[in-house]
């Protein structure tokens, strides 16, 4: 009988203990969602190519804000993803700036498809742990290189519609075939991002930038690799916009800096005046 008692009091104990920590945890969540709701920020995330650093971005945020005069300088977060997950952060937001810049890259930088796809899923951890903390649901990005792989990735597997609502996406000298040429043979990351496709927000833009030093490739990339996100995104998507610079400062590993991509990015995403309907699915 003593024991019976014991276990029912032992029972009701748990219980009421569950239920404190249940209405903390909803609580908290409400809270959280109410703060994304209400968040007046619209970051743009920048993720650097191969072999590249989460400083890939600094000559290029030097000159925008040698652009907007009279202005503060942007804040600049960057945040690192470690080989085991973790997270190194360098700077911090100030939420009063609606589209500060974010930059994300990854200890393990190097280049492959599946490290590719290794580092969408990373970016995926890394995104929940920034609206964790900054409370953002709208955002604009920009990837170099396969910094433009993997937002790809990351929107066709990873991007969930009812956490986030990415606005504009730009690529810059994105291998969407690789180092391959021909137009005519497609890589197996260019078949799985064309399989894929349906999965794309469908109120997205995208503009893919190339550069060619002549006409062929940017001294890296061929211009046809780049081009080949015509397949990927094309009737997906509500915008797919396909631009060449040409010249000085377009190769490659310059592109961030030409003084006509910060032009592009100056007018297509600091400037952006999309609407804010959310993306959907097909």
């Amino acid at each position: 009988m003593r024991t019976s008692k014991f276990i029912l009091f032992l029972s009701t104990i748990l219980l009421i203990v569950i239920g404190i920590f249940s209405s903390i945890w909803m609580t908290k969540q409400h809270h959280n969602d109410h703060a994304i709701q209400t968040a007046k920020i619209s970051p743009v995330i920048f993720i650097p190519g191969s072999s590249a650093t989460i400083n890939r971005f600094d000559d290029l945020f030097t000159s925008i804000n040698k652009q907007s005069k009279g202005t503060p300088a942007t804040p600049v977060l960057k945040l690192q993803v470690n080989k085991d997950g973790s997270f190194t952060y360098n700077g911090k937001l100030a939420t009063n700036n609606r589209q500060p810049f974010i930059v994300i890259g990854f200890e393990d930088n190097s280049d492959s498809y599946d490290n590719i796809k290794r580092q969408a899923k990373w970016l995926a951890s890394a995104m929940n742990a920034l609206q964790q903390t900054y409370h953002f649901r709208d955002f604009s990005a920009i990837g170099h290189s396969n910094g433009g792989l993997d937002w790809t990735e990351y929107l066709e597997n990873y991007y969930n519609i009812n956490d986030f609502h990415i606005k504009t996406l730009m690529t810059l000298g994105t291998p969407y075939n690789f180092s391959e040429s021909s137009t005519t043979k497609q890589t197996a990351m260019l078949t799985d991002l064309m399989d894929n496709s349906d999965n794309l927000p469908t109120d997205l833009t995208v503009y893919s930038v190339a550069g060619s030093e002549d006409y062929s490739d940017d001294g890296i990339v061929p211009v046809q690799s780049v081009l080949s996100g015509k397949y990927i995104f094309q009737k997906q998507v509500k915008k797919y916009t396909q631009i060449t610079v040409s010249g000085d400062n377009a190769e490659h590993s310059n592109l961030p800096e030409n003084p006509e991509v910060v032009q592009l990015i100056q007018e297509y995403i600091l400037n952006n005046k999309s609407n804010d309907n959310h993306s959907r699915r097909r």
